[in-house]
């Protein structure tokens, strides 16, 4: 680098400086706070303390606490407008889900959100509430406002229409999706494999008659957990057909299977719930009706959400690492080169025995 060049860099970054400092005031008992002050508290330069800030490597570990420590003390916040002018980055990935109700998507927020708060970033969040028809809209709204996005989009169908809605120029990472193999990065759990490890479970505890309680039609996770208990149905109990009843992947669809199981000439062995809120629901259900899991009934679901541990008898189900999902998605996001983010990343579920799947032997 000659020394001119080097001189006009250490303009632009002073001017930039500058700037930043001039508009990025956060007030502190009335008296205006930059990011000056926070360098001369710290005894470092103005660009050391931006770097750390900005969770640059290329600072010490003893110093960028310091700056952290001082700037917590001062309660100085980095006015993002300012920083966004200056580096042409909003410091904000998007977060685009069907639905935020739930324990599933709790957990899943709370990975995503734990490692934007280590990297210093926001989050923009927003849901589509389980409508195809609104994602688009959704996507259409991060434009501009986002570094980068993550999209959970459950649905078989309308790929070419969702492909069509993603920023080209964004750096997209996609969970649990059907366009898994569409090019974009993506990071989900194979449904199929731990939907064959819970069937194979309750096979060998026994048990033949087994009900499936499914999840939505379009829906990807369910078609494949749907799959994963078929094909382990036909090569493990052959001649036993399948016996699916409807469901939503909430608790009121599992409660009215429940229903329709009581009502039935001759009970499951087991019931085999796609999630762990329609396993739940069918607790209920079967409580209601008189029958006990697992005696008369064996039960299992799917996701291992914080609840399933709590009911009684506690839930058999497929641990999912639901939070562990979100933070592994957002850090591939954010680093894309690293040997760990591999560009379609699959999580397996585990199998997580409980007293509400114990063996016909045992009941």
């Amino acid at each position: 680098m000659d020394r001119r060049h080097a001189s006009n860099e250490s303009f632009t970054s002073s001017l930039e400086n500058d700037y930043i400092a001039a508009i990025a005031k956060p007030w502190r008992g009335g008296v205006s706070v930059t990011i000056k002050d926070v360098a001369r508290r710290a005894n470092v330069s103005v660009a050391t303390v931006s770097r750390a800030l900005n969770g640059h490597q290329n600072v010490a570990e003893a110093v960028r606490k310091r700056v952290l420590s001082v700037a917590d003390e001062l309660r100085y916040s980095p006015h993002h407008a300012a920083r966004s002018l200056s580096s042409r980055r909003t410091q904000t990935i998007g977060v685009v889900l069907p639905d935020l109700y739930g324990e599933f998507f709790s957990e899943l927020m709370r990975g995503i959100d734990q490692v934007a708060r280590e990297r210093g970033l926001h989050l923009l969040v927003s849901s589509y509430h389980g409508h195809p028809q609104e994602q688009g809209a959704a996507l259409r709204t991060m434009r501009g406002r986002v570094d980068g996005l993550l999209l959970m989009s459950p649905f078989v169908d309308g790929a070419e229409s969702l492909a069509e809605d993603l920023p080209a120029a964004m750096p997209v990472v996609l969970m649990n999706s059907a366009l898994a193999a569409s090019g974009r990065a993506s990071v989900g759990v194979d449904n199929h494999g731990g939907a064959m490890a819970m069937m194979q479970h309750l096979l060998q505890a026994g048990h033949r008659r087994i009900a499936f309680i499914a999840g939505p039609d379009d829906n990807f996770d369910a078609r494949e957990r749907l799959r994963g208990y078929r094909d382990a149905l036909a090569a493990g109990a052959p001649g036993v057909e399948p016996w699916v009843l409807p469901g939503d992947f909430d608790e009121a669809s599992g409660h009215r299977a429940g229903q329709v199981l009581l009502e039935a000439e001759q009970r499951p062995d087991a019931v085999f719930a796609a999630n762990d809120m329609m396993a739940l629901g069918c607790l209920f259900a079967l409580s209601q009706g008189g029958l006990r899991v697992p005696d008369d009934v064996a039960l299992a679901g799917f996701d291992d959400i914080p609840l399933s541990r709590y009911v009684h008898p506690a839930l058999t189900t497929m641990r999912v690492e639901i939070a562990e999902l979100g933070a592994r998605a957002i850090r591939q996001l954010l680093e894309p080169a690293t040997p760990e983010a591999q560009e379609h990343a699959l999580l397996a579920p585990r199998l997580v025995t409980r007293p509400s799947s114990a063996s016909r032997a045992t009941t």
